[in-house]
């Protein structure tokens, strides 16, 4: 019962992972940065942007799938 609950869980943060990851921008999306673009308003306060906002739910969703995926491997369940 709870071994399905927990890979119920897993499929869906790996749904979430994968959208999540699908949604970001890429890391050389331009030019800008080469030139100093980079600090800018957003480039500042990256935390607070969408992109930021994106970059700390990954990391979340991320921790959570590997803390899921060792309690799936494990046979205690």
């Amino acid at each position: 019962m709870v071994r399905t609950i927990l890979l119920i869980l897993f499929i869906i943060v790996c749904i979430a992972l994968s959208a999540i990851i699908l949604m970001q921008e890429g890391k050389s999306a331009g030019l800008g940065a080469i030139s100093g673009a980079a600090e800018t308003y957003w480039g500042k306060n990256k935390g607070r942007s969408m992109e930021g906002t994106l970059e700390k739910i990954t990391k979340i969703l991320a921790v959570v799938f590997f803390i899921l995926a060792a309690l799936l491997n494990t046979k205690l369940f």
